[in-house]
């Protein structure tokens, strides 16, 4: 059985992914220290497209030391770091997928421990917790600076042979911390009104999408309204902010929902997807996760408006779920599943245990 999941979709510049399912990029700390590629890194992404997936987006990477938040998180901050980007690049090819990269500084969310750095953000701000940090406010210069590392980080991942990037603009990472009401408390030009706290964002994404070629995707991920780290977020104040992306040239928008099935918090008669269809021109994709498991699931995804679905916790059950979803009788793994199995699928030990976070899910 081959359904509209399985169609070929074209970005307007006219690159084309051979399906419209999409590995999620998820944290898995399977990179060595210093950021460089791990072998671990390599084995679960080649894993994922070679069950089919059509894009397969890597983890959070980030552009800067001073952002990396966890340990064993892939850097794209140096070109010290491109013999490894440039290897991943090229297995990710070997099955016609896209391979990309998602672009990521941490923000607050950045820990001294893994980045030796005091952790900045939009505003000092306090949160409860054990290994809290509170950071410093970001100047000028830093400012200046993490636009440049996007833009310096987005071009790398073209020279290594990557498809496209993803810029985090969810989940409570900086980009997402500017957006903040909450996290943004700054009265200057990064502040205030919703077109100065979509300042950095927007700015990160023009100067990415002026630096690499117009044969290469550009996105940005989104986090609508408040869920878990993201917080300070209005719907209404997102969907604008996602028209004004497309129209700084992002090729896709990248909605993480964390249930696909629900409707909004703020119009409880609203889907996220279609307001945000609605509000985008047709030619810029959007993708959608949220707990997507089954080929119903997704499909009723597409419907709702998004173009493509991203599979995080299904594919790491189902590795092959683009090819195994072909038989009408595909019901996929669910959790729990024990470490031996999980294994077998190109789960590494650290990725296990990270995975024991998650209620159920490691038996």
């Amino acid at each position: 059985m081959t359904s509209s999941l399985h169609a070929p979709y074209s970005f307007r510049n006219g690159v084309t992914a051979p399906n419209r399912l999409v590995l999620a990029p998820m944290t898995n700390g399977q990179s060595e220290p210093n950021g460089d590629l791990g072998e671990a890194e390599l084995a679960w992404l080649a894993r994922r497209v070679d069950g089919g997936f059509g894009i397969v987006m890597t983890c959070a990477a980030h552009v800067a030391q001073d952002g990396k938040a966890w340990a064993g998180e892939l850097g794209i901050d140096d070109d010290a770091r491109l013999p490894g980007l440039t290897r991943l690049a090229n297995r990710l090819r070997v099955r016609g997928g896209l391979g990309m990269v998602q672009l990521f500084h941490g923000g607050l969310r950045a820990s001294r421990k893994h980045s030796g750095a005091l952790p900045w953000s939009a505003s000092e701000h306090r949160e409860d917790g054990p290994n809290y940090e509170v950071p410093r406010a970001a100047t000028e210069e830093d400012l200046a600076r993490v636009i440049e590392q996007f833009a310096a980080a987005a071009a790398r991942a073209e020279r290594a042979g990557f498809q496209g990037v993803e810029m985090h603009g969810a989940h409570g990472y900086l980009l997402s911390q500017f957006l903040s009401t909450t996290m943004n408390q700054r009265s200057d030009g990064w502040g205030g009104p919703l077109e100065n706290r979509a300042r950095l964002i927007r700015e990160v994404t023009r100067a990415v999408r002026a630096r690499v070629s117009a044969s290469f995707v550009v996105g940005v991920r989104l986090s609508l309204e408040d869920y878990g780290a993201a917080r300070g977020l209005d719907l209404d104040e997102s969907i604008e902010v996602a028209r004004w992306l497309a129209g700084d040239g992002a090729d896709f928008l990248h909605a993480s929902l964390w249930n696909v099935e629900e409707n909004t918090k703020k119009r409880p008669e609203a889907h996220p997807l279609q307001l945000l269809r609605e509000a985008l021109p047709a030619h810029t994709a959007l993708i959608t996760a949220g707990a997507i498991w089954t080929v119903d699931e997704a499909q009723r995804a597409m419907d709702r408006g998004a173009d493509l679905v991203a599979l995080g916790r299904a594919a790491v059950l189902n590795p092959a779920w683009p090819d195994e979803a072909r038989d009408a009788s595909f019901e996929p793994r669910r959790p729990p599943m024990s470490p031996e199995e999980l294994m077998e699928r190109a789960v590494s030990p650290q990725l296990v245990e990270y995975l024991r976070r998650w209620k159920g899910f490691v038996s």
